[in-house]
């Protein structure tokens, strides 16, 4: 039985014009889908352009190129009205809890607003109810109702954004790096706490970050994204187990292992270089400048997005079948 497809985005690009002539290409002809129920994590370093594609998805940047369908919709081709209808559905948890909550506004009212302006209820009183209700799922409790952000800790100050992302009961949700401003010890709770409401609810997730160790606890599949493109794509189990691109066979050799032993005497991929500009990114492969397996064609043409194993998706010369068989009949030029 196929998988419902909640979101498609398709030859997704996002370019930003700095003038003088300088595009600043963030994302460069993305696509990949999330299926209903599910968490998809995007990952990569800083400046990869995950969290622009967030923000593009939701309709807080206007495309380049490229379709963002939700729930059957093309999100840039929506009139005011239908977007404003589809927020409903979709909604985002930002990445600073403290830069996205209102200072001046009590977490009432914090969590009261998206319920006001979309007219949800029709008496105060079920609305501060409901209010009520989101603080106890997401484990805080009534008295918090009326205190200010800055009263509040990081991570509880995630959890009262987490309410807020709720109230409209949406169908999903887009977690831009929720958990890289708190301490290690809380990104674990919050964590857990979005994977229960997700099975209370029956949530779907866009959960960003660059922490691999962290999304691989919460994400089915996982996207990893380099300098605006996508590199690979695989379900959560074979990325760790059997990573294809180099650059994601990196990032995972960044992880700590809990065992003394084995991080000791374990292989640590370092790459070289330093991250190209999306200004100005590398012709052909634009992770050839740093990758230790860089060939001749790496700097001429850029790797076609190809299902190398099942449902295991990867954008890399070393596995096009002509390259192949050219590495075993001579040695081949390496580039950078």
């Amino acid at each position: 039985m196929a998988e419902e497809r909640i979101l498609e985005v398709k030859n997704l690009k996002k370019h930003f014009n700095l003038g003088k002539n300088k595009v600043l290409k963030a994302v460069n002809d993305v696509t990949f889908h999330v299926n209903k129920g599910e968490t998809f994590g995007l990952v990569g370093e800083s400046g990869c352009g995950k969290s622009t594609i967030g923000r593009t998805i939701i309709g807080l940047y206007n495309r380049t190129e490229g379709d963002v369908v939700f729930d059957g919709e093309n999100v840039h081709e929506l009139s005011e009205k239908e977007m404003f209808k589809l927020r409903q559905k979709m909604q985002m948890i930002f990445q600073d809890p403290y830069a996205s909550l209102n200072p001046r506004s009590t977490v009432r009212e914090v969590i009261a607003e998206p319920m006001e302006v979309h007219k949800l209820y029709k008496s105060k009183k079920e609305q501060t109810e409901r209010v009520y209700q989101l603080l106890e799922e997401v484990g805080l409790n009534r008295d918090h109702a009326d205190r200010y952000p800055h009263e509040f800790s990081g991570g509880q100050r995630q959890r009262i954004g987490i309410a807020r992302a709720l109230a409209l009961n949406p169908d999903f949700i887009i977690a831009d790096e929720p958990i890289s401003a708190l301490d290690v010890s809380v990104q674990a709770q919050v964590v857990n706490l979005l994977k229960e409401l997700q099975e209370e609810k029956g949530l779907t997730f866009l959960f960003i970050a660059h922490d691999l160790s962290m999304v691989k606890q919460i994400s089915d599949r996982i996207g990893v994204m380099y300098l605006g493109n996508m590199v690979e794509l695989t379900v959560s189990d074979s990325l760790y187990e059997n990573p294809l691109h180099p650059y994601t066979q990196a990032l995972l050799s960044a992880i700590p292992i809990p065992d003394p032993d084995i991080e000791e005497t374990r292989e640590r991929i370092i790459l070289q270089g330093e991250l190209p500009s999306p200004i100005n990114p590398p012709s052909g492969c634009v992770f050839r400048t740093r990758c230790p397996f860089a060939m001749e064609i790496c700097g001429q043409e850029k790797p076609e997005w190809q299902e190398v194993e099942e449902n295991h998706f990867v954008a890399c010369h070393l596995y096009n079948e002509q390259v192949k068989k050219d590495r075993v009949k001579e040695p081949v030029v390496n580039i950078r």
